[in-house]
């Protein structure tokens, strides 16, 4: 049993939607599912997946996300968990948006990866001025939040970004 995690191009995933039958997968938040999203995807954040609550391993499965990344890794829990045909769609939902498929608009919402943004700025530029005001040990404040972002740059995983995603404001049910 060989297991592919292919990817295909959002003018693809358009093809295969107006044939219909496709079962696509939103791995993001359930508010920014809610902002905007494929025409017919569930929702399922990527740390609520469940494998095991997708039944047959050889069925192909669809995943999406902001921009490809999430998908990504969604995709490598389903194959790790022996699912045998998943595909991360290339670019994700704003890619899919600007070729032209179908997309449900919601509530405008601030993406998690504007909120990260806005913390590591925050942080970093609190320990910046605690450094030139009461004591310069407060520099390593700046320096862990810098370190933190190259390290997500590289390996692609941000801790903060799984924090946030977990803070009550982006808490809703995931939508039917």
């Amino acid at each position: 049993m060989t297991t592919t995690v292919s990817r295909i191009s959002p003018a693809e995933l358009k093809a295969l939607c107006e044939q219909g039958g496709v079962e696509l997968l939103d791995v993001r938040t359930p508010l920014e599912f809610g902002e905007v999203h494929v025409v017919g995807a569930k929702n399922v954040p990527l740390d609520q997946l469940n494998p095991a609550a997708f039944g047959d391993p050889n069925r192909k499965i669809y995943v999406i996300c902001r921009s490809g990344s999430r998908g990504q890794k969604g995709c490598e829990k389903l194959a790790a968990a022996g699912f045998t045909n998943v595909v991360n769609i290339d670019g994700g939902t704003l890619a899919c948006e600007q070729a032209g498929v179908p997309v449900v608009r919601g509530k405008k919402v601030m993406s998690l990866e504007r909120q990260v943004r806005i913390a590591a700025g925050g942080i970093a530029l609190t320990g910046a001025v605690l450094a030139l005001t009461v004591h310069p040990w407060f520099a390593g404040i700046p320096a862990f939040i810098g370190a933190g972002l190259v390290f997500a740059g590289i390996s692609d995983w941000c801790g903060m970004g799984l924090l946030i995603a977990k803070m009550p404001w982006n808490k809703r049910a995931c939508p039917k």
